[in-house]
């Protein structure tokens, strides 16, 4: 019979009375970091795992971030996976467009998680778990609008989702002010000299040129594009026309200039009632970071009656759009993820116009509502599905009017897509076709005590919020302090990235 010695009768019991303990990290430690979470079970389920197979005790915040944010990431893969192996089980054509959808977004959500796994700021960090959280959602957005919802159930299913919202509440940074954008090529001198020039005024001086008639390099604006390889700055100087054509723009740092809101157009047809996602209906998709467009009209077609049709949607961090055109009917322009910035544009649309969940500033905006066929308009439909998400819409120092011709209609600022919607309408003008009560349920009472919707300061024959909804979420803010944490300056941190564009901007109130 073997002897057994006591140092390993010792290791046995420790074994057995602190599991994990021999790894390097105790299970009570864990309990403890789990617990501050918004889902401690799978927090404690999943990073035990990931901590046991590392050896290391989670000694700080930091390090139990990154392991949530590692451990989120696994099921990520794993997920994408499971995505790419259905594939060849799809019987039709909406489980395939589903699951397309679903695979790209899962691209995303690992590169954004990966990104947030490297040293970057809190703010940063933010921002892209935020985004991984949000093209979740859009993946399960996308699987129940083609009535797929059971075919995808293994892609959503899992906790991915809990996990980020746990490195969300584990990140949140106290504020965004003062923060410097981590971003390849050096940003935010990515501007070349002389490319402030070219969003300010003059004739530009392009990398490429796109002309209908031949007399550029391209006769397609997707041809120039695809000559984008995503390093430094590039610039498309699209000529004056109508190009009709769908667009999906991943390089980094693209620069589009037009010759005028109107004059050049960039337009499609795609939409949810012709078979599309809503995701998959934008006309220009645009999820290269650092994007600048000028004097450029997007346009979607599709008309009211095909309901979803996006003109443009940008997933695009520390974008920005200047002198633009939106014109749709219901989901005119996608502000879908990361951080971005409208200035002096104008935006066209019937039902839940302005909607996604990016960090965005609308500054100078011309906000103009159609004539819709169901009689009703919502100008913003926000889509924060999380309290720790560094997400909303702020429309600041624009004019929300309409096109003419609204007898009989019921027109609201805005209503809840998601569980925390947020919307802030500050120091702008507001037309009186919009309803006294100001706002709309999305059904029954669905985020009416967690959203965030507040007016600052508005002005116009709409503006008056002495009957305004009552909801728990709304809020007429008088103080300058609460309102200025909804400024270029603060919300999207302007001041930071904003003045190598050259695009004009006011960062406070």
């Amino acid at each position: 019979m073997a002897v057994i010695h006591s140092r390993w009768i010792l290791i046995v019991l420790v074994v057995l009375n602190f599991p994990g303990a021999i790894f390097g990290y105790s299970e009570k430690e864990l309990k403890n970091w789990c617990s501050q979470t918004p889902y401690p079970a799978p927090c404690e389920q999943f990073i035990k795992a990931k901590a046991t197979a590392k050896h290391s005790p989670i000694a700080t915040k930091s390090h139990f971030l990154k392991l949530l944010v590692e451990t989120a990431l696994d099921g990520a893969v794993s997920a994408q996976k499971t995505a790419l192996s259905l594939g060849p089980k799809c019987h039709n054509g909406r489980e395939k467009s589903a699951l397309t959808d679903c695979v790209d977004l899962y691209n995303q959500i690992i590169s954004r998680l990966n990104r947030s796994a490297d040293r970057c700021s809190s703010v940063d960090a933010q921002t892209w778990l935020s985004a991984s959280l949000t093209a979740l959602d859009t993946c399960r957005n996308s699987l129940q609008e083609l009535g797929v919802s059971a075919f995808g159930y293994p892609l959503t299913s899992n906790n991915v989702s809990k996990l980020i919202s746990d490195g969300l509440s584990v990140n949140k940074p106290a504020s965004p002010q003062g923060f410097e954008p981590t971003m390849a090529e050096g940003f935010p001198t990515w501007v070349r000299p002389g490319d402030r020039k070219l969003l300010q005024s003059g004739s530009p001086s392009a990398d490429v040129v796109v002309a209908k008639d031949g007399s550029g390099n391209f006769k397609t604006v997707k041809e120039a594009v695809a000559a984008a390889k995503g390093g430094g700055r590039f610039v498309i100087y699209v000529k004056a026309g109508v190009y009709s054509e769908n667009l999906e723009i991943n390089a980094k740092n693209v620069m589009l200039i037009g010759d005028g809101i109107g004059k050049t157009v960039i337009t499609g047809s795609r939409s949810v009632g012709g078979g599309f996602t809503t995701f998959r209906s934008a006309t220009v998709a645009v999820d290269g970071d650092g994007f600048i467009a000028r004097d450029i009209t997007f346009r979607n077609t599709a008309g009211a009656a095909n309901h979803q049709a996006v003109a443009l949607r940008s997933g695009s961090d520390l974008s920005v759009f200047y002198r633009c055109g939106f014109e749709g009917y219901q989901d005119t322009l996608y502000v879908y993820a990361e951080r971005q910035f409208y200035k002096q544009c104008d935006i066209y649309g019937t039902v839940d116009f302005i909607f996604g969940n990016a960090a965005v500033v609308l500054q100078d905006c011309n906000i103009i509502a159609r004539d819709p066929p169901n009689r009703t308009i919502t100008v913003t439909a926000q889509g924060r599905s999380d309290p720790n998400q560094n997400t909303g819409i702020s429309i600041h120092n624009s004019r929300i009017t309409s096109a003419g011709g609204l007898s009989g209609v019921k027109a609201y600022l805005g209503r809840p897509w998601r569980q925390y919607s947020r919307t802030v309408i500050m120091k702008s003008s507001i037309g009186g076709f919009i309803s006294p009560a100001g706002w709309l349920e999305w059904s029954g009472n669905f985020a009416l005590n967690t959203l965030y919707y507040g007016e600052y300061m508005n002005t116009g024959p709409g503006a008056s919020t002495a009957n305004r909804v009552k909801w728990k979420g709304y809020r007429v803010i008088t103080s300058a302090t609460e309102a200025s944490k909804f400024t270029v300056g603060n919300f999207i941190a302007g001041g930071s990235w904003l003045p190598s564009t050259g695009v004009p901007f006011t960062p406070g109130l």
